[in-house]
């Protein structure tokens, strides 16, 4: 899949919190296969945008700011999605940048391939196994996001799991649930937000 094929619904190009401790620019990726009840970004679930910024844009800007940013964050809709994805990863590491990935683990095997290539991944973790077609509309969805919460664990890959406590769909005690269970797993940093306050994945 040639690297021009990436469709970006969106670019922030300093930020400071989406990748901890790293002066970063956000690329927003196109389409997601879930719909979350509480989705923050619907102009970027369908797999085309009606507005796309170029790929040749993107690494044009990137470009532009070798010695002033640290990371690139690539974040959606779900930045998995796309099979170019690998590829564009690869472009913006080999101009120096760290690599930032925010998932919601929707496809395990892919974000294992991925896994060496990132420097720091941000994964959503929605909720239990056994609730998480409730919030996502899609069956077996619980099954893939725990797999790739085990799968970024396992490889020792710099992380941070969030729980998305939105007061209408997951209980206080239900979230720290998740976060010890998340803790006893091995991860490095469990944090849960507020709805409102959700990170863009």
């Amino acid at each position: 899949m040639a690297v021009e094929s990436l469709r970006v619904g969106g670019l922030v190009p300093l930020t400071s919190i989406d990748y901890p401790g790293e002066l970063a620019a956000v690329v927003f990726t196109q389409g997601c296969p879930w719909r979350c009840v509480y989705c923050h970004n619907p102009e970027l679930l369908p797999a085309r945008g009606e507005t796309e910024i170029p790929w040749q844009q993107i690494v044009d800007f990137m470009h532009s700011r070798r010695g002033l940013l640290d990371a690139v964050v690539f974040s959606g809709g779900e930045p998995t999605f796309q099979s170019a994805l690998p590829q564009a990863i690869e472009q913006i590491r080999s101009m120096g940048f760290k690599i930032g990935l925010h998932s919601a683990g929707i496809y395990p095997r892919k974000l294992q391939t991925l896994l060496p290539l990132i420097d720091w991944i941000g994964l959503d973790i929605k909720t239990t196994k056994n609730n998480y077609q409730l919030i996502t509309r899609t069956k077996d969805s619980g099954n893939a996001a725990w797999q790739s919460a085990e799968l970024v664990i396992a490889s020792g890959i710099s992380h941070q799991l969030r729980i998305t406590a939105h007061p209408s769909w997951l209980a206080d005690s239900d979230a720290q649930w998740i976060r010890q269970r998340l803790l006893d797993m091995g991860a490095e940093s469990v944090v849960i937000q507020a709805g409102s306050l959700q990170f863009h994945s």
